[in-house]
């Protein structure tokens, strides 16, 4: 996993920032939310770069928006800046993993080791984020017990008593859609508190607790097509 590094905020120049703050404040809105991750993303690019300090302008640079868009989003958080300075970049990086929850050690396991499952086992992006896969589970004979990215690929019959003993908080669903939302509910009832969902189902909070991130791939796929289409170079049906 990429160093993650804090600089006290004194030493760094650095006035505004709550040291002490590790989650996301309430009210913050899911358009703040969607950009962190992409903050986290660039942060990370010039930290590993041996960027030390970047000013909001240069960062909205690279990121394709505006340096007041970046400031209004960080001011959620505290602000993390100083004018005329800018941002201490390792700081930053290590506030927006906090407040994304890079550092808490989550566990997850990926329920359904199809395709798509075998290929996001294998995926850095776990690691690069701060959780541990640390189970594959399936139903079909054919899969269970082989080896994927070094974990066993263990029977449905065993997630429930694997996941309280691992105190798993993620599970990723690959699976047909139609079992999405039994298997869903089966893992809220065991304790498993967030679900990411890639069964092409809506899957709906079933508990306070829980959290679910439903993923379309296809609906990526479809945004595309629609910016193609909609291009002004592009034939039209008149032109067919």
């Amino acid at each position: 996993m990429e160093r993650i590094t804090g600089t006290d905020p004194a030493a760094a120049g650095i006035t505004g920032a709550r040291p002490d703050e590790s989650a996301s404040p309430s009210g913050v809105s899911d358009a703040v939310k969607k950009r962190l991750p992409r903050y986290f993303r660039y942060l990370r690019e010039l930290e590993n770069a041996g960027v030390r300090r970047v000013s909001s302008k240069k960062l909205a640079e690279l990121m394709g928006t505006t340096a007041s868009q970046i400031r209004q989003d960080f001011n959620c958080f505290g602000g993390f800046g100083q004018q005329g300075y800018g941002y201490n970049v390792s700081y930053l990086y290590g506030k927006i993993s906090s407040i994304l929850g890079v550092t808490k050690g989550y566990r997850a396991v990926i329920v359904g080791c199809g395709n798509l499952g075998r290929a996001l086992a294998g995926s850095p992006m776990f690691a690069n984020r701060g959780v541990s896969l640390v189970g594959l589970f399936d139903i079909s004979p054919e899969i269970i017990g082989k080896t994927v990215a070094g974990l066993e690929v263990a029977g449905m019959d065993r997630i429930a008593e694997f996941c309280r003993e691992e105190q798993v908080d993620i599970a990723i669903l690959t699976i047909p859609r139609d079992a999405a939302e039994d298997t869903a509910a089966m893992l809220a009832e065991i304790g498993v508190r967030g679900i990411w969902n890639f069964a092409n189902a809506e899957l709906k909070r079933l508990q306070p607790e829980l959290k679910i991130e439903n993923v379309h791939l296809g609906d990526s796929l479809m945004k595309l097509c629609y910016e193609l289409g909609s291009d002004s170079g592009s034939k039209t049906e008149d032109e067919t």
